[in-house]
């Protein structure tokens, strides 16, 4: 007889299908019940505030400020990201609702949000 596995115990891991979803307990490539697809068409999940970040963490030391909890879909996110791109005069991307402008740009950018109407927070030091 199998011993008897306690209520708080689950599986996280199969060495047949690998990492395995909390909530269902199917493998991650076959989760129904929470698929993030990239690129998604939906807007990201936001509490109306618009957050400023620098980084340089995986980038060789190269900062670049990250905008997050803009409430876009995502092709209006590209937009705004090629808007605020220019406005800066430089480069970025969109990765997964995160517009990403390289350099330390938190000023210009957070005057650019704010005239088009978001509440804008500056986050981090």
């Amino acid at each position: 007889m199998a011993p008897k596995k306690p209520h708080n115990s689950r599986a996280v891991y199969s060495t047949d299908d690998g990492r395995l979803c909390p909530q269902c307990g199917q493998s991650a490539a076959r989760c129904v019940c929470h698929k993030n697809k990239k690129g998604s068409a939906a807007a990201t999940e936001s509490d109306g505030i618009v957050r400023l970040k620098r980084e340089s963490k995986g980038r060789k030391g190269k900062g670049v400020t990250l905008i997050t909890g803009v409430p876009l879909e995502a092709e209006a996110l590209k937009q705004l990201a090629k808007t605020l791109k220019q406005k800066c005069g430089t480069g970025g991307t969109v990765k997964n609702g995160v517009i990403e402008i390289q350099g330390e740009h938190r000023d210009i950018l957070a005057q650019q949000l704010r005239a088009q109407g978001y509440t804008v927070k500056i986050a981090g030091g």
